[in-house]
């Protein structure tokens, strides 16, 4: 993994569910076929309600229609994303659209572990509100190694949770990789 992620921001609020994320009604694709997991990305937070995914332009959905990547590689949400079932589709659904990092305050621990497992999505954790200093739109650069989210519109620096123990398996890109490269998993 790149030690830096660099892109627009998608700023979403407090208790974003995984039914939000990936609806269940999209949940019929296969996510081992290639050509049916892209539809992961299409359809991929189109439960936020439009009120809530604050999209500038007049638009109401964070993969354009017809389209199965978004513009927005980094997001930013406030408490407890990730909340609701233990679909790992959610992680997934965001990766396939394009997504490289979530930034929360804290997250629900199983989505937290499927981003991490799958080798999905980034979750960093910031114990600032974000969601009230960065709009939507905005570039932001998460540099993995300083642990740091730099809100390249504005230039100020926020700090970011070390990931932890977790960082192994993250680098490695999911746990069977992490498992494999160690020797714990023959391929």
């Amino acid at each position: 993994m790149s030690t830096t992620i660099t892109g627009q921001a998608f700023v979403l609020g407090d208790d974003v569910d995984t039914d939000q994320i990936i609806p269940a009604q999209y949940l019929s694709y296969n996510p081992a076929d290639p050509e049916e997991r892209k539809y992961f990305g299409m359809y991929a937070m189109s439960g936020i309600p439009v009120e809530q995914a604050g999209l500038p332009g007049g638009h109401t959905r964070f993969v354009p229609e017809g389209q199965f990547e978004s513009t927005y590689k980094i997001v930013i949400g406030g408490r407890n994303f990730g909340c609701g079932s233990s679909r790992e589709h959610a992680p997934l659904a965001m990766a396939q659209a394009g997504v490289q990092a979530v930034v929360s305050q804290f997250y629900a621990r199983i989505f937290f572990r499927n981003c991490v497992n799958g080798g999905y999505v980034l979750p960093c954790e910031c114990d600032e509100r974000l969601i009230e200093r960065i709009a939507t739109g905005d570039q932001c650069q998460i540099d993995i190694e300083a642990n740091t989210l730099t809100h390249l519109t504005t230039g100020k620096v926020y700090p970011l949770n070390p990931i932890g123990e977790v960082k192994p398996i993250i680098d490695a890109g999911g746990i069977f990789d992490y498992a494999s490269q160690a020797g714990m998993l023959k391929r």
